[in-house]
């Protein structure tokens, strides 16, 4: 194995160090090695981990590998030792014949750097072949006439080593056997055989008496008495059979001439030789011997000329004449027929070619092949029927033509390739081979304008395509690359292959939404968990780069997360309702939806959803106005007798929660006790007289008004109104207070207690104002200023209070203000102090808590102050005596006209009973429900 031998300069080493550093540059050096033929398999070529720059475990991790085109393969890489090494039995002389130098020329290619190194090896000779003639024996036939320092070819022996190793000189020598006598008891098991069945002995017919011929030796395997032991020739007058006995103890049979031959007497003579052994049983064999008599040669056959050259194209067809050798010879008859044949010429050559005997035409016996021989080289001799011979080369040029389209060879592919990849990027390597010679193997590639890829020339017949632009899977996944090869030929022959190239994916699209924005409506009330509305992504990408995934952006909707309101199914993009929804509640959800991708880093986009919550009608109206008791009684409401037709008896005021055409009301008289009394407006819910009041009329008129929206379907509610017929409360009282009961002795009780505690409460007082007057005038003496304000004292407002049995009942302006608008929620009802003047209503109206007495204008005396602050507790105290009584009455089921009274008197007291708690209230309503009923 020889070192590695560098035949770059120092300005080309300094290049390509440089050209290293570069993405996919090809080195332009070449290694060399030399190995002997017949190494064994296995055998060190060269370390070509070292001539690389690699460690020596490297080859598999840097993917160099072998990428010679062609025979089989004669090299490997030995991976573990970084070795090149030879893969088999290598013959230099089938490799290369007989050329002068042979070399194999192999490419490695080194895919992470994406580089391509030349290796060249020569392989040496070694003197493994010994020369060797074409024929084992020869016969050369010399007249005796022949003159001395005549000369006669021989055969040329053929050693397919080279150089030293190959044919060096010619000698005549003896033929000396040594060999190794082993002792092997014989049986006669082999018959004495010839190596031919017949044998042309050819005599001069002047041959003198007693010459002597060889004749074919037989051979028997067999030794001693079995062996061969006398030769036997049929009988004859012109021969005998002469037997010489070698120093080895061989027996050699010779023809002997007895007397002289005449050719034209008898041409030939035919003889029988037996070989006969010893053995027993006896056994021999027999060959058949032809003596032809010659005429006498003087003349060798002569060539016209030493050397033919011919040049023939290689498509030639098979039978096709090449050319023709002549040799000329003066003798006559047999002497001057001349015999053409083949005297040297390889095994290979030998079935290509056909030569005729007679003529010495030579043509194509098989098809010729200019890329497997270009050149052939033979001999051919004439010989004459006297034996003498003359000897010319042939030389036969084989013409190339274009017979063979360009070879195209992947010899490595990169794919997939990312679509991020930048352009010069390797995409493959590329061998390209013509087995044409001349312009007929000069080969040019190239492929379609309209993709993104170009070839690039690199050493030797190899290319790389690279790409020159960025690729963009979403709009080519896939490249059908067609490379045509085409050679320089005429006509042209080309070559196409098709690559295809996966162009791999990376996360460069984000989901997108087909719209900016979506909208929905979905009806309130609807189930929970149902599917209200669908978005769908999409995303050109593909596999975990395209697989999207929706989530909504966190927010909360009245103090509530957005995630109790609404989900969404994360694969599908498809919402869900988690709650029912109220219109009345809420109008509107806000979304933001996300569609995200699974890349590595993940992409995402945006879009809004506005979700509308559609009213249904839900909701019945609510009446506001009268209250509606929760025992089942109604309101009364005051209508004077002397009212006109239109007169506003009360106003029912009710809202709907609904919106739209749901919250439109409509208000309508469903039953009423006196027909044609009274009417209802259908949009404002005003109860007027819709006549004059008779005396016949009943004082007591019961109304049912319905109130209804305009929904589908529509809803409704209704309120009962009971309206007092009379000029005034009193009047009303009168009726109500006409309805005795039953004399108790526990009143009697009760009205004594009241009038011990109207007593009691009434000197307390009147003695703290006493005191209070006393300590005013002591202190009125020392500052003269009390005096001035005691001037400015203001007396107590005129009290609205009317007597009834010593019950005061409180009497304010009825009045009522109502604002309603579209959005039910924005609905508000404004209710001052009611009018009791004008309209009694039962136990609701009894718990408004208002108070008795007027704010005090501050005139910034200490005097006023003091005395409204003792009038003040004068009257809560005679008040809460009052209310004690009232409530023991309350208990023992006193007159319920009374306990009315003494609720509208309670509801203003700032101290209430216990019969104004809901039991005994309910229980006092109740009871002047039956009065009423009685009555």
């Amino acid at each position: 194995m020889a070192a590695p031998k560098n035949y770059l300069g120092s300005g080309e080493l300094v290049l390509l160090c440089a050209l290293l550093g570069a993405l996919g540059e090809i080195g332009r050096g070449q290694i060399h090695y030399s190995v002997p033929e017949e190494s064994d398999k296995g055998s060190v070529v060269g370390n070509i981990s070292k001539d690389l720059g690699l460690e020596s475990q490297e080859l598999t991790k840097h993917g160099v590998r072998i990428v010679s085109r062609g025979r089989t393969q004669l090299f490997a890489l030995n991976a573990r030792s970084g070795s090149l090494v030879t893969a088999g039995r290598i013959d230099r002389e089938e490799l290369c014949a007989q050329s002068a130098r042979c070399l194999v020329n192999i490419n490695i290619l080194v895919e992470d750097r994406v580089q391509l190194y030349g290796v060249e090896i020569e392989v040496t000779d070694i003197n493994d072949n010994n020369p060797k003639f074409q024929v084992e024996s020869l016969e050369v036939k010399i007249n005796e006439i022949a003159a001395p320092g005549t000369r006669h070819p021989l055969p040329e022996a053929v050693d397919p080593d080279v150089g030293a190793n190959a044919l060096q000189s010619y000698q005549l020598s003896p033929m000396q056997l040594y060999g190794v006598e082993i002792e092997v008891t014989d049986i006669n098991d082999n018959n004495p055989k010839f190596q031919v069945e017949s044998l042309e002995v050819k005599i001069n017919e002047i041959a003198a008496p007693g010459t002597r011929y060889p004749l074919p030796e037989a051979v028997d395997p067999d030794v001693g008495a079995n062996a061969l032991q006398s030769y036997q020739l049929s009988p004859s007058p012109h021969f005998s059979l002469d037997v010489q006995t070698g120093d080895d103890g061989t027996v050699r049979p010779e023809l002997v001439l007895q007397r002289a031959l005449d050719r034209e007497e008898e041409a030939a003579h035919h003889l029988v030789l037996m070989a006969s052994d010893g053995g027993d049983p006896r056994r021999s064999s027999t060959v058949h011997v032809r003596v032809t008599v010659l005429d006498t040669n003087d003349n060798a056959p002569v060539f016209a000329q030493p050397v033919y050259r011919v040049k023939v194209p290689e498509n030639v067809p098979p039978g096709t004449l090449l050319l023709t050798v002549s040799a000329s010879d003066p003798d006559e008859g047999t002497n001057g027929d001349v015999a053409y044949r083949f005297w040297k010429i390889s095994e290979k050559q030998s079935p290509l070619f056909h030569l005729n005997e007679q003529t010495g035409e030579i043509s194509a016996a098989k098809s010729l092949d200019y890329e497997e021989c270009a050149f052939y080289d033979m001999e051919i001799q004439a010989e004459d029927g006297g034996g003498l011979k003359d000897q010319a080369k042939v030389l036969i040029s084989v013409e190339d033509v274009n017979d063979n389209r360009p070879e195209v060879t992947v010899t490595s592919l990169f794919s997939p390739v990312l679509e991020n990849t930048p352009p010069g990027t390797v995409i493959a390597f590329l061998n390209v081979h013509d087995r044409d010679s001349g312009k007929n193997g000069q080969v040019v590639c190239q492929t379609r304008d309209d993709l993104p890829f170009q070839l690039e020339k690199s050493i030797n017949n190899y290319y790389r395509l690279v790409t020159w632009k960025h690729l963009d899977r979403e709009e080519t996944s896939l490249y059908n690359i067609t490379v045509m090869a085409s050679d320089l030929g005429t006509p042209s022959l080309s070559t196409e292959i098709h690559i295809a190239l996966h162009v791999a994916d990376t996360n460069d699209n984000p989901p997108s939404f087909p719209q900016t924005a979506y909208s929905t409506y979905i009806p309130e009330n609807n189930p929970r968990g149902a599917s209200i509305f669908s978005v769908a992504a999409h995303d050109p990408d593909s596999g975990n780069n395209a697989q999207v995934t929706y989530s909504l952006t966190q927010d909360s909707i009245m103090g509530a997360p957005l995630s109790s309101y609404v989900s969404i199914n994360s694969d599908t993009g498809v919402l869900y309702a988690l709650r029912s929804f109220d219109y009345e509640q809420i109008q509107d959800l806000q979304l933001l939806v996300t569609a995200s991708d699974s890349g590595d880093p993940p992409l995402s986009s945006n879009v809004s959803l506005s979700l509308f919550i559609l009213d249904q009608n839900d909701n019945a109206p609510e009446i506001l106005y009268p209250m509606l008791p929760t025992d089942g009684s109604t309101g009364v409401e005051l209508a004077p007798r002397s009212a006109e037709p239109g007169y506003l008896v009360t106003k029912v005021v009710a809202v709907d929660r609904d919106s739209g055409q749901n919250a439109w009301l409509s208000y309508r008289l469903l039953k009423a006790s006196e027909p044609g009394l009274f009417a209802v407006g259908l949009h404002t819910g005003e109860v007027r007289t819709a006549r004059a009041l008779l005396d016949r009329d009943a004082r007591k008129q019961s109304l049912v008004v319905a109130v209804q929206d305009h929904g589908q379907p529509p809803l409704s509610a209704t309120v009962t109104l009971t309206v007092a017929v009379a000029d005034s409360i009193p009047h009303v009282l009168t009726d109500l207070g006409s309805i005795k009961t039953p004399a108790d002795s526990d009143d009697s009780d009760l009205t004594l207690y009241l009038v011990v505690a109207v007593a009691v409460v009434s000197c307390i007082f009147l003695a703290f104002v006493i005191v209070l007057l006393a300590l005013r005038l002591w202190r009125w003496h020392k500052s003269s200023l009390l005096q001035a304000s005691g001037s400015r004292l203001a007396g107590l407002p005129a009290s609205n209070f009317v007597g009834i049995e010593g019950v005061q009942a409180f009497l304010q302006t009825y009045s009522h203000e109502v604002s309603l608008t579209s959005d039910s929620r924005k609905s508000h009802v404004i209710f001052p102090q009611p009018n009791y003047a004008d309209t009694l209503i039962s136990q609701e109206s009894c718990e408004k808590n208002d108070s008795i007495l007027t704010s005090i204008k501050d005139e910034g005396a200490s005097v006023q102050v003091s005395s409204v602050l003792c009038l003040h507790l004068f009257l809560r105290g005679i008040t809460f005596f009052i209310n004690l009584c009232f409530e023991a009455r309350c208990r023992r089921g006193s007159d319920p006209a009374l306990l009315w009274l003494w609720c509208r008197l309670a509801a203003t007291a700032p101290i209430r009973p216990l019969a104004w708690e809901p039991p005994y209230a309910e229980g006092a309503a109740q009871e002047i429900a039956k009065r009423q009923k009685i009555k």
